[in-house]
């Protein structure tokens, strides 16, 4: 048998089983419902949206629209409000205002799929119920994700956490075959402890079958797990503000970019208010505020940033957004 864990990038390999249920899934006729639901988000159902080289993201259930958040919001004033709170500019009202319980109404279940070490990163946002696959009960899928060349970076000089320049195509060539060589090794040695066909059989009767709680120490980082995760829209809003941010790794960010698009076809009115207010918006704290007050009132911009007694991050971080540079 071959140990190659990287021999299929670009395919979304699943589990028989699931690839069964999800084929049955898809084939089934739309069930009646007297609770409202979303046709675009009915239309993405069960469907793997492809993220990294092995990755997806799948919508498996879903509770709520953007009339939820409305009618939770409508709960103070009652239905006489509402020919002059129309649900567009109460839902801006409450992004603006950053009254988030009415987005709590509102809740979806996903599939995930990703490299262990994004995992690892995602499940810091201790705000929703997760439920991941048991490489203690099952055997991992042969598949760890590798990066593009395009994507192999040297570390920031100004950024511990992040990524600096790219390297030269030979460079980054090297790099990949190294983590190839390494994730190939690590599945063959996991393969070899198990020992086993999937059915319990081994697969060499004279070898040792070595739980699977202990044969998984050795694989590495970028293995494939895959997991169930639910969340309400106020968390998965504050989720999703961080790690599609340019300065989120790459490979947690397409994942952030995949699920957005998948709520902006589930609430659209509150999507857009969170790209107004949140994505596309700024906060300002107290002494930036007032440098911008200043500065509008005449005041020269450059020396009142430099004049201030912000920290130098500080100050790039306020020209970043307001789209100014130094003198």
């Amino acid at each position: 048998m071959t140990h190659d864990p990287t021999s299929s990038a670009g395919e979304r390999a699943l589990d028989p089983a699931l690839q069964a249920d999800l084929e049955e899934l898809l084939a089934a006729p739309p069930e009646p419902t007297r609770r409202p639901t979303v046709p675009a988000l009915e239309d993405a159902l069960f469907r793997l949206v492809p993220v990294l080289d092995h990755g997806f993201v799948r919508v498996v259930d879903y509770m709520g629209d953007d009339a939820a958040i409305v009618q939770a919001a409508r709960v103070s004033y009652g239905r006489g409000t509402r020919s002059v709170r129309n649900d567009r500019g109460l839902i801006r009202y409450l992004m603006r205002h950053r009254h988030t319980t009415p987005l709590e109404m509102c809740e979806i279940k996903l599939h995930v799929k990703l490299p262990i070490f994004v995992a690892r990163q995602w499940i810091r946002h201790r705000t929703a119920n997760v439920n991941e696959y048991s490489a203690r009960y099952s055997i991992l899928d042969r598949e760890v994700y590798l990066p593009r060349p395009e994507h192999v970076a040297v570390q920031s000089s100004t950024n511990r956490q992040g990524r600096g320049d790219t390297l030269s195509d030979e460079q980054a060539a090297a790099v990949i075959e190294l983590l190839r060589r390494d994730a190939t090794q690590a599945y063959g040695t996991y393969e070899q402890l198990i020992n086993d066909t999937g059915d319990g059989t081994p697969v060499d009767p004279s070898a040792p079958q070595v739980a699977r709680e202990l044969a998984r120490v050795n694989l590495t980082l970028n293995t494939y797990t895959q997991w169930y995760w639910k969340i309400d829209l106020h968390n998965l809003l504050h989720f999703l503000a961080l790690r599609i941010d340019a300065h989120a790794q790459y490979e947690i960010r397409v994942y952030g970019e995949a699920i957005g698009s998948l709520v902006k076809a589930w609430v659209p009115m509150a999507w857009e208010a969170f790209e107004d207010y949140r994505l596309g918006g700024a906060f300002l704290s107290r002494e930036e505020l007032g440098i911008v007050r200043q500065a509008l009132a005449g005041g020269d911009l450059d020396p009142l940033i430099d004049g201030s007694s912000l920290s130098g991050r500080e100050k790039r971080a306020l020209r970043d957004r307001l789209a100014v540079e130094s003198a």
